[in-house]
């Protein structure tokens, strides 16, 4: 169960960037103006409406990387530093999500110093 454990954090930090855009996405499709709403508010937390597809392919695609295990140093750091990018811009709005985003770079770059988890695509044998 031990060689597991690396794994679990893996896949479990994963799904909360998998999640959060799955969520993201859901609302767009089912809303007639859902990809709208999404630019409205993140410009109100100051990012222009350039930052919605960068935002939401990031969040797809590293996520899904990760969640399988492909090129998980490099992919952890890219979700390490959007982590620590929406702590300082969210964070400026909501407190309480600058430090849950701080948390979550934290067991990013844990997780990119660590990368040989079991059941991954980068260290299956």
């Amino acid at each position: 169960m031990q060689k597991f454990q690396t794994a679990i954090a893996r896949i479990l930090l994963a799904l909360v960037f998998l999640g959060l855009v799955l969520l993201r996405l859901s609302a767009i499709m089912t809303t007639p103006d859902g990809y709208l709403q999404y630019q409205v508010t993140l410009g109100q937390f100051g990012l222009p409406t350039i930052f919605a597809p960068i935002l939401i392919s990031i969040q797809l695609i590293a996520g899904l990387s990760l969640f399988v295990g492909f090129k998980t140093k490099l992919f952890a750091r890219v979700l390490a530093g959007l982590a620590l990018f929406l702590a300082l811009v969210l964070g400026s709005k909501i407190p309480e999500l600058f430090f849950l985003y701080i948390g979550i770079a934290g067991g990013m770059l844990l997780l990119s110093h660590y990368p040989q988890t079991a059941a991954s695509l980068d260290y299956r044998k």
